[in-house]
């Protein structure tokens, strides 16, 4: 495995390339608030971050990774358009031992822009492909957009397709609940029970709980041919042109991912136009499920043909994270990051 003076080495060259392509190099705190991360990623982030205790600031979290920081840190007075890169280390708990270290060297590539999303998706993608070539890797991308648009197409109550939407990420959740949504009988209201008032919860919220409780029970399951619909949708995979073709056949029983399907297609136009070989990437419809939940849109990741390995890169497109952290602005925002200690193991050199 790379040390870390070989993995900074090979992080200085990246860096060198995305700054030649316009990025300013900016710098991030190691320690970050942890209610900012837990307000991004609920709970769940416990169980990949460190987190510690400071006496004035409460809560902190070493940094799991660039993008919150330096997405804070645009919100709070970047100009527009803007581009920047960096390099430094993240940490992150691994569950098992292996060749995934807890603390290693990200070096990442961020784009905000508002014009033509799709054409700084494309950017992002081919400077990665361009950087990356030398190491023989596969590259896989999907769009978390689609999934999204699907799901609030659904002929079903707005409160079970906004638990669908909260679990898009945790795929094992995600289902189980589509399950339980499409299957005949679901839970019976529950019937008010005379008890002694305990717990902090107003008699107000208890209520508006039953009443939502009520509600769902009441409803019909999601009908069986969307939820079939949905299944081949999370479920479809395969060389990125033929993948488009059938979504756009699943577009047409499925009109709500229509608009993210042309955005797809404009999409991987610019990344024609910018030389990538479209043949020879896989899309992957659930590709990013199990990463940050900050990606809505666009993801990629290129790997190693070994298995043991960890992704060498991977990014997205995370425009809702930015409306969470602008204070009231937004602004789309595509970025990746490479890591430095894989790409020296695998044969990269500064």
């Amino acid at each position: 495995m790379a040390t870390k003076a070989e993995a900074r080495a090979t992080g200085q060259a990246l860096l060198a390339g995305f700054r030649a392509a316009g990025a300013a190099e900016v710098e991030a705190p190691v320690l970050l608030p942890a209610g900012t991360l837990l307000d991004l990623y609920g709970e769940d982030i416990r169980a990949r971050a460190y987190v510690t205790q400071d006496p004035l600031q409460g809560e902190m979290m070493l940094r799991p990774d660039f993008t919150v920081p330096v997405v804070q840190m645009h919100m709070a007075g970047g100009a527009d358009p803007a581009r920047y890169c960096y390099l430094g280390e993240v940490f992150r708990k691994q569950e098992h031992r292996g060749p995934r270290s807890a603390e290693y060297f990200q070096a990442g590539f961020e784009i905000f822009a508002r014009e033509a999303p799709e054409t700084a998706d494309a950017e992002v993608f081919a400077l990665f492909a361009q950087v990356l070539a030398p190491l023989d890797l596969t590259a896989t991308m999907g769009d978390i957009g689609i999934l999204i648009d699907a799901v609030k197409g659904l002929d079903t109550l707005p409160a079970r397709k906004a638990a669908l939407l909260r679990h898009i990420w945790r795929p094992r959740r995600f289902h189980a609940l589509l399950s339980r949504f499409g299957a005949a009988g679901v839970p019976r209201a529950p019937s008010p029970v005379a008890a002694p008032w305990i717990g902090l919860r107003g008699e107000d919220e208890i209520a508006a709980r039953l009443a939502a409780l009520a509600e769902d029970a009441a409803a019909p399951p999601i009908a069986e041919a969307e939820v079939a619909l949905l299944d081949d949708l999370f479920d479809l995979a395969g060389p990125a042109p033929e993948a488009l073709a059938r979504l756009g056949d699943l577009a047409e029983q499925m009109p709500a991912i229509a608009g993210a399907v042309d955005r797809l297609t404009r999409r991987m136009q610019a990344m024609a136009a910018r030389g990538v070989d479209l043949d020879a990437i896989r899309f992957e419809a659930s590709h990013g499920r199990t990463t940050l939940e900050y990606y809505d849109g666009f993801v990629f990741s290129f790997a190693s043909r070994d298995p043991g390995l960890p992704p060498v890169a991977s990014g997205g497109r995370y425009d809702a994270m930015t409306a969470m952290l602008g204070a009231g602005r937004s602004i789309p925002a595509v970025g990746g990051v490479i890591r430095p200690g894989v790409v020296f193991d695998l044969g990269g050199r500064p």
